[in-house]
């Protein structure tokens, strides 16, 4: 298992591009906590910090697709490092104004959340130029995840550290500088500045064309809310317990079951199709979402969480290669994007609901939506069963990439990009 990521690690430019992605997703991969904090400090209620936070999410989830179309037209440092500079300022705008002017706030964090920079997509873009073969790609697929879970191991408890030390509003000027930082890595690499996408054909619908991609991303919108509520249901849960750093082990227990999880499914070659894989997976993670509400003592409370991540990182390294075989060619960022976009939805949703659902009912409801959310997830994968059969290309990955300037295309297909 190690010697495979070490492979691909090993490879030119990958660890800077990976590490680079990580440290410049920070602020996006930690938003939704930063705003929790920073909005309870001010002393505003759970249901407003929710609705900051959803404003965050559904401003991402418009940002992603139109900027990842746009780097696949016009390049990544064109796009990447203005739009994480942009959403910088934006965090800064809320940290330094508070919550005194509620329309001024609002305006801060959807400013912050439109100008999320892709970068997520476009290191998915980015991999079929710097490894070699359609299984590199596939176990950096797996890597990608699994270093996710790192940031989201790592974010959380590196959020309330800046809270502890300094307060929120020092959190989210720092979180947002790393990520800027993060952006120049990446954009200045050699693999960046040269990728171009592959030629498109012109639809106004871009990657949404394609039906495939449309159930998963149905499914996985309800995989964003079940995460989304989770970062409510885990401050509630730690203020029920009187220990504001009850949160950040709940949210690192978390991180910490999927790390343990993509590393097992990345520690070996998958048979069979993706997509019938991904409904066994999406099943288990959503299991594993029903017992939080039982919300017992916080030790239990961070095993079960644990338990919860577990199939979390499996499910998202499943569901790449699934988009990598549904989405139309010449829109691989776009593509990427649209995941990161329904995930963004579906927090916003579930941060949204998971305040109200503490305040009218308690931390156990707030919980249940998660698990809710796990099931119609399952749901949206089993209905659709016909629409994910039909993928626009099978499996030759990386046949050619989207930055090979010969230009080789799988024979017999007219759309289907290489991620």
């Amino acid at each position: 298992m190690a010697a495979g990521y070490l492979d691909i690690l090993r490879a030119r430019h990958a660890a800077r591009l990976l590490t680079g992605t990580l440290v410049g997703r920070l602020p996006n991969g930690t938003a939704h906590i930063a705003i929790v904090l920073f909005t309870r400090a001010e002393g505003g209620s759970y249901t407003l910090a929710g609705a900051l936070a959803a404003a965050y999410g559904l401003a991402t989830a418009v940002g992603q697709p139109l900027l990842g179309r746009a780097v696949d037209l016009y390049g990544q440092p064109r796009v990447q490092l203005p739009a994480a500079v942009l959403s910088a300022l934006g965090m800064a705008l809320l940290a330094l104004t508070g919550l005194g002017s509620l329309p001024l706030a609002y305006l801060a964090v959807i400013v912050a959340g439109v100008a999320t920079p892709p970068l997520e997509g476009g290191l998915r873009a980015l991999w079929p130029s710097v490894l070699k073969g359609e299984g590199q790609v596939h176990r950096a697929y797996a890597m990608d995840a699994v270093a996710q879970e790192i940031m989201f191991t790592v974010g959380p408890l590196l959020v309330t550290l800046l809270v502890s030390l300094w307060s929120p509003a020092a959190a989210l000027l720092v979180i947002n500088a790393i990520g800027v930082l993060g952006a120049l890595s990446v954009v200045l690499s050699e693999p960046s500045r040269t990728w171009r996408s592959a030629p498109r054909e012109a639809h106004w619908l871009g990657a949404l064309r394609s039906p495939g991609l449309l159930a998963l991303l149905g499914a996985f919108f309800f995989v964003g809310l079940a995460l989304g509520s989770i970062t409510v249901a885990g401050v509630a849960y730690a203020d029920d317990h009187g220990r504001e750093a009850v949160y950040g082990w709940l949210m690192a227990a978390l991180g910490l079951g999927a790390l343990i999880g993509g590393l097992a499914y990345g520690a070996r070659q998958w048979a069979g199709a993706p997509e019938k894989r991904l409904r066994v997976i999406v099943g288990l993670l959503a299991l594993g979402y029903l017992p939080l509400t039982l919300t017992p003592s916080v030790p239990l409370m961070t095993f079960l969480a644990a338990l919860a991540g577990v199939f979390l990182a499996p499910a998202i390294a499943c569901s790449f290669i699934v988009v990598d075989r549904h989405a139309p060619r010449g829109t691989v960022t776009e593509a990427f994007s649209w995941l990161v976009t329904t995930f963004g939805v579906g927090a916003a949703v579930g941060t949204a609901v998971a305040g109200p659902a503490v305040e009218l009912g308690s931390t156990a409801w707030s919980f249940a939506v998660a698990g809710a959310g796990g099931v119609a997830a399952l749901v949206v994968l089993l209905a659709t069963g016909k629409a994910l059969a039909a993928p626009v290309r099978t499996a030759a990955v990386v046949t050619g990439s989207e930055n090979d300037r010969n230009g080789a295309v799988e024979p017999g297909f007219s759309s289907g990009h290489k991620a």
